[in-house]
């Protein structure tokens, strides 16, 4: 076992192994909502699954899908699977129906949690001399309950700084020496351009940085690293539905997310067809609990894409992985027939000098009907004006390249662009419906 993972161990050491642990907690989970919940009942008999039908994990795929739409619809407390009186917490994130999505927790929902955040702070390497500056939302959202928790199930100093503020953030950067920052991207990149505007970088004891709850482009990333001075900057995959951020973890290698597959399974499907798709190819994550009691998921659609990655990982961990967050299938536009999405273009300015990492997408439709799209470019930091021309030359070439699309660029002094404590919007679809 790996010397990172000590105290907070995957309780399998083989495939085999793994296999069968997520059979038995598969049919764990069904047997446990067929029960209990009326909603997963409901949905299972009309499918003719029942606990004594799964005999393998290939039955998984006779499982009917989970979907948003059915959280909202059960509103209050969807997929409920216990007594009200073992709920201890509930976390919500928002809906697209003025409902919000409501998960609940038991005790051993919130105490697997915990282990699953430890397993993320103890993989990055923390011990527990770290000071934890957790610069996230709290209340209703549980980014910041859970990076909380997992602190104090380390042994961690949680420091519970919240988002925005900035003076505050400085200040408790400097005065209580933080030695791990945790936030949103976007926030993380506010935080380390006003460290940089201050001149406080020589001033700081920070070591690392974990980032989560929004897609992360390359050049976002290089730029939190030079200006903070950090060289470790790890990505933790969040979902609400799920249990929150905490189920995974990318290693001091950065090739892939490594995530905790002995307490959900990952499936990643074809978001048209739901069929499987071929390793390495790019498709929606659907998960299934393992061990979750008040709201199991049975397959349960997140919209997210990424790719699993196939082989062993330097670090030599044993749990697989899969791509950082891609973006979402719902978040996928049409743009001239082509199917385009945000990540790709994160990519494609990632490898592209002499720009930041902000930029944005406006499609618009004008009046001979056709579609136009237009990519906002802030110019890096040192970037020299008279360059402009030819780097908007570049960005213009690679995007068709790559993404098959023709756009106008429209390059731009380095922090125009708005940035947000929370997640950062990109891509503005501004034709009529």
């Amino acid at each position: 076992m790996l010397p990172m993972l000590k105290r907070f161990p995957p309780n399998f050491r083989t495939d085999r192994e793994l296999r069968d642990l997520q059979f038995a907690g598969l049919r764990w989970t069904v047997g446990h909502a067929w029960n209990n919940s009326p909603f997963y009942r409901k949905r299972l008999d009309e499918s003719g699954v029942s606990p004594g039908s799964i005999r393998s994990l290939e039955d998984l795929g006779r499982i009917p899908f989970t979907t948003a739409e059915d959280l909202l619809e059960g509103y209050p407390l969807p997929l409920l699977a216990v007594p009200t009186r073992d709920i201890l917490r509930i976390h919500s994130s928002s809906g697209t129906t003025g409902k919000r999505k409501i998960l609940c927790y038991t005790r051993k929902d919130i105490d697997d949690w915990q282990d699953m955040f430890g397993r993320c702070y103890e993989m990055a390497g923390l011990s527990r001399e770290d000071r934890v500056q957790i610069c996230v939302g709290y209340g209703l959202w549980s980014a910041g309950a859970g990076f909380q928790l997992g602190a104090e199930r380390f042994g961690a100093m949680a420091i519970p700084s919240g988002p925005g503020n900035l003076e505050l953030q400085c200040n408790f950067l400097i005065d209580l020496q933080t030695t791990v920052l945790c936030c949103t991207a976007s926030m993380g990149l506010l935080v380390a351009e006003e460290v940089h505007a201050r001149g406080l970088r020589g001033r700081l004891r920070l070591k690392k940085v974990i980032l989560g709850a929004e897609r992360t482009s390359q050049a976002m990333l290089q730029t939190i690293r030079e200006l903070l001075g950090v060289e470790e900057v790890y990505d933790i995959p969040g979902l609400t539905e799920l249990y929150g951020p905490g189920t995974g973890l990318s290693c001091r290698h950065n090739v892939g997310i490594h995530y905790w597959s002995d307490y959900y399974i990952l499936e990643i499907l074809d978001p048209e067809s739901l069929a499987p798709v071929a390793p390495g190819e790019i498709g929606e994550m659907v998960y299934t609990t393992l061990r979750k009691e008040a709201a199991p998921l049975l397959r349960y659609r997140s919209r997210d894409l990424t790719r699993l990655i196939e082989g062993p990982c330097p670090c030599g961990c044993i749990l697989p992985r899969h791509d950082r967050i891609l973006g979402r299938s719902d978040d996928m536009v049409v743009f001239r027939g082509v199917n385009v999405y945000p990540g790709q273009v994160d990519e494609v300015l990632s490898r592209i000098g002499g720009i930041g990492s902000e930029y944005q997408v406006l499609l618009d439709r004008k009046a001979d009907g056709k579609d136009y799209m237009t990519v906002k470019v802030e110019r890096a930091a040192d970037a020299a004006e008279a360059d402009t021309a030819s780097v908007a030359r570049i960005v213009a070439s690679e995007i068709k390249r790559n993404l098959m699309v023709s756009c106008a660029v429209d390059m731009i002094p380095y922090g125009t662009l708005p940035r947000s404590e929370r997640k950062t919007k990109r891509v503005f679809d501004n034709r009529p419906v």
